[in-house]
C-alpha cells in the first residue's frame, strides 16, 4: 500500500482539517451537555411541581390544643400516617388561655378543631353555640361516661386527668413537715408558705380543683376551705404542670398538680411521692370537638374520627391511667389501681362551664394577690 493510499484509507487530516474537526466535536459535546442539563432541569421542575401539587392537595387543619407537649408529636404523626391528605397545624397553650382565645374569636373563628381541651371548656363553647355536633365513626366503642351526653355529641373524650399532690419527701424532712393525706390537711397552719397550685383562670387543672371543692363541700364551705388553703399558698402558677415540677426540684415541698405530670416527675428520679387526697379528686376529660364554621369540615371530621379510634387511645394510654376506649389502659407507675374510684362523682361539667365566669371572678377577688407574674 502506497503512502497516498494509506492516507486515503484512514482519512488522515491536515492540521487545518484536524482543528476544524476538534471544533465540531467540541460543539457536539457542548450541545449534548446543554441537552442533558435541560433534561435534568426539566426533571427537577417536574419533581418540584409534583411535590408542590402534593403539598397543595393536603388539607391543613388549624387545631387549638392544651395537650402536653410530650404527646403532641405522637398524635400528629399517627393521624397524618392514617390520613396522608390532611395536615395538623397546632396552636398550643394552657387550658385557660386556649379557652379565652376561642371565646374572643367567637365572631371570627380561626380554629377548625379543638383537641385535648378540658371537657368543661368544650361544654362552655357548646353553650355559646360555637361547636358543630358530630358523631364520629368510633364513638359507640367509647365509654359513654367520657363523651358528651347530647346526640349527636359536641365533644368526644380522649382521657381523664385528675388532681394529684406532689410531695417532696427530702424537702419535707428538712422542714419537719408531715405527709398530708387529705385536702383538709393542706389547710393546716404547718404548711404555711409551702404549697404551690395552678391558677384556675389559666390552668384547667386549677379550675378542676376549685370546682371539685365547691361541689364536694358545697359552695359556702368550699370558699371557706379555699380561704384557709390560701394562707398556705406561696404562689398560684399559670401552668398545671409547674407546681409538681417545682416540688420535684425542691423549690417548694408541695405542689398541687395532676397525675400525668406527677408520674413524669417521679419517673425522672425526683424524690416525690404522689398523694391522692382521701376526700376525692377533682377531674376533667381531655376532649375533641369541631368548631362551627370550619371551612375544612371533611378534614375536621377525619381528625375527630381518628381521635376516637383505638389507635389514638393507645397513644393516650402511654401517659393516662384512664382513657375513653375501654380495656386498653396500662398500669401507670405511682397511680393506684383504684384511681378511677377516687374521682368525685357526680362531676357536673355543664355546671362548671355555666358558672365559670362567676367562679373565676370570685376566686380572683379573693386570691389573685398571690398569682404568678406573667
Amino acid at each position: 500500500m502506497t503512502r497516498f493510499q494509506y492516507r486515503q484509507q484512514w482519512k488522515i487530516c491536515s492540521p487545518s482539517e484536524e482543528m476544524t474537526m476538534k471544533q465540531q466535536f467540541a460543539r457536539i459535546l457542548r450541545a449534548s451537555a446543554a441537552a442533558g442539563a435541560a433534561t435534568a432541569l426539566l426533571g427537577t421542575a417536574f419533581a418540584l411541581t409534583a411535590a408542590s401539587s402534593h403539598a397543595q392537595s393536603r388539607t391543613a387543619l388549624l387545631v387549638y390544643t392544651a395537650l402536653e407537649t410530650d404527646a403532641m408529636k405522637q398524635y400528629k404523626d399517627g393521624f397524618e400516617k392514617a390520613n396522608p391528605t390532611v395536615e395538623i397545624r397546632w396552636v398550643r397553650d394552657s387550658t385557660g388561655v386556649v379557652t379565652a382565645k376561642l371565646l374572643a374569636e367567637k365572631n371570627n373563628p380561626q380554629a377548625d378543631v379543638v383537641v385535648g381541651l378540658a371537657a368543661t371548656s368544650l361544654a362552655l363553647l357548646g353553650q355559646e353555640g360555637m361547636l358543630l355536633p358530630y358523631e364520629p365513626s368510633g364513638m359507640k366503642q367509647l365509654n359513654p361516661a367520657y363523651v358528651d351526653s347530647a346526640r349527636p355529641p359536641s365533644w368526644i373524650g380522649m382521657d381523664v386527668w385528675g388532681a394529684t399532690v406532689c410531695f417532696n419527701t427530702i424537702e419535707a424532712k428538712k422542714l419537719n413537715l408531715p405527709k398530708p393525706t387529705s385536702w383538709a390537711d393542706l389547710a393546716k397552719p404547718v404548711y404555711k408558705g409551702q404549697i404551690v397550685m395552678p391558677h384556675p383562670a389559666s390552668s384547667g387543672t386549677g379550675y378542676l380543683d376549685v370546682t371539685a371543692w365547691l361541689q364536694m363541700f358545697g359552695e359556702a364551705k368550699g370558699w371557706q376551705y379555699m380561704d384557709a388553703l390560701h394562707q398556705n399558698i406561696a404562689q398560684y402558677t399559670h401552668s398545671g404542670s409547674k407546681p409538681c415540677t417545682m416540688a420535684g426540684t425542691g423549690e417548694f415541698p408541695i405542689g398541687i398538680s395532676f397525675e400525668f405530670r406527677g408520674h413524669q416527675v417521679k419517673r425522672s428520679g425526683a424524690p416525690v411521692e404522689l398523694i391522692f387526697p382521701k376526700e376525692g379528686l377533682g377531674w376533667d376529660v381531655e376532649a375533641s370537638g369541631i368548631m362551627k364554621g370550619t371551612k375544612n369540615l371533611a378534614g375536621a371530621q377525619k381528625l375527630v374520627d381518628w381521635m376516637s379510634s383505638k389507635e389514638a387511645n393507645q397513644i393516650s394510654s402511654n401517659w393516662w391511667a384512664i382513657v375513653a376506649y375501654p380495656g386498653i389502659a396500662k398500669k401507670v407507675e405511682g397511680i393506684p389501681d383504684d384511681y378511677e374510684k377516687l374521682l368525685i362523682k357526680p362531676n357536673d361539667f355543664n355546671w362548671s362551664a355555666k358558672n365559670r365566669e362567676r367562679i373565676l371572678a370570685e376566686w380572683g377577688t379573693r386570691y389573685n394577690s398571690k398569682a404568678e407574674k406573667k
